[in-house]
């Protein structure tokens, strides 16, 4: 990041390890997805959603704005803040129809909100990251670090 000041990996507190990332994203309540409209202007909204297998998952009505964006371009931003910790997930949604998938979602997303949802209504998607970007906010210019996700084949 030219022009922060951010210090050398072995410098400040150092680069985080990924379990660390994993698990701010695992504990977050709210996450923020960014998204883009037809015309190119950005649209965000905070969701609930749950990090699972190394990926988002989270469920949206249809007929949302999000998804309606997700639908023409699945490129999405997805954003958390932990105990004064920032990440920022950037990736590709994808829409998830496996009725298995789902209900394994659905228990976990009750066990964790309490709130139960229906496959019917309001469908599951999934973001796999192809960049993660995360902080402290406590030690800025010392604990950037960047994770950098293969594509799968």
């Amino acid at each position: 990041m030219p022009g922060y000041g951010i210090l050398k990996p072995e410098e400040g507190t150092g680069l985080r390890p990924w379990e660390w990332a994993r698990d701010r994203l695992d504990r977050a309540r709210t996450y923020w997805v960014a998204t883009a409209r037809p015309d190119g202007r950005p649209h965000a909204m905070a969701v609930w959603g749950l990090w699972l297998d190394d990926r988002f998952w989270f469920s949206s009505d249809l007929r949302s704005r999000k998804v309606r964006n997700l639908m023409a371009d699945p490129r999405c931003t997805i954003t958390a803040e932990v105990d004064h910790d920032a990440l920022t997930v950037e990736g590709r949604a994808e829409r998830i129809t496996d009725q298995g998938k789902y209900r394994r979602f659905a228990e976990a997303y009750d066990a964790k909100y309490g709130w139960k949802l229906d496959s019917d209504q309001y469908p599951l998607f999934v973001v796999r990251p192809e960049m993660v970007f995360a902080f402290s906010m406590d030690d800025f210019v010392g604990s950037a670090t960047r994770w950098r996700f293969e594509p799968e084949t």
